[in-house]
């Protein structure tokens, strides 16, 4: 990791000799709009729903310590589960670091010359936007740290994941950005995230622009998740106007039992790229959350950690993507199941529209489509490239022009991208879908 490790160690025996008496105090806030999972390492970790707090006390002398963000997870009863970014080895209380990518919050306290250190690191990558600060900074390197820039959204292709922007490192695995046998300078990469946010560590050899330290035993500390001015989520209501029970799905988000009448709402960090919510069909769950469904099936389970089993009418989003634009879509390349209506909640006309696929497709279906609850697309039934383009060549067929005779604005094969993909400027919209909006058929 960073060289500021390194630090610790040499300075290590040395500390041994000090005497401390107290312990700092860690304020966590979450001001997104937005869950985060707190993760501190020592620590534990922390559901913090927005504007919440939570405080960690931790001793003197303590080293290598970090504090980060978890997005999109889902935990039982005892703790188990798992997260998008920043997951510790599925506990909701983490004994270990997170999984990148996680803006990381890092700390030694009263160490060389009785000063805390204290820094920002990219090294791990970017999930969420963060202030970390000293509760009573003095000036000079005991000030505010901060990395709030719309990295997820601004994130280079290569870099991209869901739900953050890796650092090379993770995605390359070399010494020229791992720093591995211990030379190693800046690149292209390391100055995108310097460039954006001057104070963090940018690659492991980052220390001379990166290390800040305070007095120790005169200061606590503050980290703050999405400070204000900082990247936001965007949210998703999920109407239910089918006269009979929708088992909505999101990935990210889980799912949830949507009687008629019914909205779900979820929040989704900026950045979240290969995002899709669909709806399930004919669905029982026991008071685990385990069952199965007829349609869109998750791997049986009511909060859906995977993509559903077609067929399944598929709402697919990333936000804050290239140009920093919002790419929305509504997709039958995995068949049709229910009715829907996609849409930006303020649309601004052009490609930043509202999307509906409402035709009666299930009872139009062509025979060798047919399925139990819905309509099949060609690739789930026949697996040739010719409907399912897995050598990227192919071009329409009679049953893609089956579904896109009927709803024009939806994809209807894998590379259905020139009729079928639609934008809005990242930022600027909230996003409304609906099963069955009024006037669409409907089915149970």
């Amino acid at each position: 990791m960073i060289s500021i490790k390194n630090l610790f160690l040499f300075f290590f025996f040395p500390n041994i000799l000090f005497t401390f008496t107290h312990a700092t105090t860690f304020e966590i806030r979450n001001q997104c709009s937005y869950t985060v999972w707190a993760a501190a390492v020592p620590g534990g970790g922390q559901r913090l729903n927005p504007g919440q707090s939570w405080t960690i006390n931790v001793p003197a002398g303590t080293s290598m310590a970090r504090i980060w963000g978890r997005t999109n997870c889902n935990f039982d009863g005892s703790g188990r589960g798992r997260c998008q970014t920043g997951d510790c080895g599925g506990l909701l209380q983490c004994k270990a670091w997170g999984v990148p990518p996680n803006t990381l919050a890092e700390y030694a306290l009263n160490q060389y010359g009785n000063l805390d250190f204290f820094d920002i690191s990219l090294v791990d990558g970017f999930n969420i936007p963060m202030v970390f600060t000293p509760t009573n900074p003095t000036g000079g390197s005991c000030r505010a740290l901060s990395c709030t820039a719309d990295i997820n959204g601004q994130c280079p292709g290569q870099l991209r994941t869901a739900g953050g922007c890796n650092n090379p490192c993770t995605v390359f695995k070399t010494d020229r950005y791992c720093c591995n046998s211990g030379s190693c300078g800046p690149t292209d990469y390391s100055r995108f995230f310097k460039d954006r946010c001057s104070d963090a560590y940018s690659y492991p050899k980052d220390d001379p622009t990166s290390t800040f330290t305070c007095p120790s035993g005169r200061q606590n500390y503050r980290v703050v998740f999405c400070p204000r001015g900082s990247s936001h989520a965007t949210t998703f209501d999920i109407q239910n106007h089918c006269s009979y029970t929708v088992w909505a799905a999101a990935v990210p988000g889980g799912g949830q039992q949507l009687n008629p009448g019914q909205t779900w709402t979820i929040n989704v960090p900026a950045g979240t790229s290969m995002a899709r919510i669909w709806g399930r069909t004919n669905c029982g769950f026991d008071g685990s959350g385990r069952g199965g469904c007829q349609t869109g099936d998750c791997g049986g389970l009511l909060n859906c950690q995977a993509w559903g089993v077609p067929p399944n009418t598929l709402a697919e989003y990333a936000l804050n993507q290239y140009g920093n634009l919002d790419f929305f879509d509504i997709s039958l390349v995995d068949g049709f199941n229910i009715p829907m209506v996609f849409t930006p909640t303020n649309p601004t006309g052009g490609s930043c529209r509202a999307l509906s696929c409402t035709a009666d497709i299930n009872g139009q279906c062509p025979g060798q489509l047919r399925a139990a609850g819905g309509c099949n697309n060609p690739c789930t039934v026949f697996r040739t490239d010719q409907y399912c383009c897995n050598s990227g060549s192919c071009g329409p067929t009679d049953y893609s022009r089956f579904f896109k005779d009927r709803c024009s604005d939806a994809y209807s094969y894998p590379k259905d991208d020139p009729t079928s993909t639609f934008t809005c400027p990242g930022g600027t919209q909230n996003y409304r879908v609906v099963f069955c909006p009024w006037g669409s058929s409907s089915s149970s």
